[in-house]
C-alpha cells in the first residue's frame, strides 16, 4: 500500500518544481539569447539532479547510502546557483526571482525524494527520475543543437 504522508509530501513539491522550471524556460529562456554556457550549464544542473534521485533507485535507504544521499544533495543545491553571478547582468528581475523560488524548493525536492525513499515508494521515484532525465536530454537536445541551428 502507498505511504500516503510520503506521497502527499512529495508529488505537489515535484509537481510545483517542474511547473516553475517550465514557467521559467517558457517565459524567460525562450525569449533572450541563450549564451554557451547557459547552455551546457543547465542540463549540467538537471544532472546533478538527477544523480541522487537515481540512487534512490538502486541502493538501500539506510546507512552509509542515506549520508551520500544528502551528500550530494547538499552538492547539487550548491552547484545550481553557480550560473547566477552572470544572470545578475543577463536576467529580468522577475526570472532571478523564479531562479530564488528554485534554489528553495531544490533542498525540499530532496526531501520529498528521501521520504518516498525511506517508504519505500519506488515506482514514484522513477517516475520523477524518468521526468528529470527527459528534462536534462530535452536541455542539451534543444538548446545545443536544435535551437542553436536555428
Amino acid at each position: 500500500m502507498p505511504s500516503l504522508p510520503a506521497l502527499a509530501l512529495a508529488l505537489p513539491v515535484f509537481a510545483l518544481h517542474a511547473l516553475l522550471a517550465l514557467a521559467d524556460e517558457a517565459l524567460f529562456h525562450r525569449r533572450r539569447e541563450v549564451p554557451r554556457w547557459e547552455r551546457i550549464g543547465h542540463p549540467l544542473d538537471t544532472f546533478v539532479v538527477l544523480v541522487p534521485l537515481a540512487l534512490t533507485l538502486f541502493l538501500p535507504a539506510r546507512a552509509p547510502w542515506t549520508g551520500v544521499f544528502w551528500g550530494l544533495a547538499v552538492l547539487s543545491s550548491l552547484f545550481v546557483t553557480k550560473d547566477e553571478w552572470v544572470h545578475a547582468r543577463l536576467c529580468l528581475p522577475a526570472e532571478q526571482w523564479l531562479h530564488a523560488v528554485l534554489f528553495l524548493l531544490h533542498p525540499v525536492v530532496f526531501f520529498a525524494a528521501w521520504t518516498l525513499w525511506k517508504a519505500g515508494e519506488t515506482p514514484w521515484l522513477a517516475a520523477q527520475c524518468l521526468l528529470v532525465a527527459g528534462s536534462m536530454i530535452y536541455q542539451a537536445v534543444y538548446w545545443n543543437f536544435w535551437k542553436r541551428n536555428e
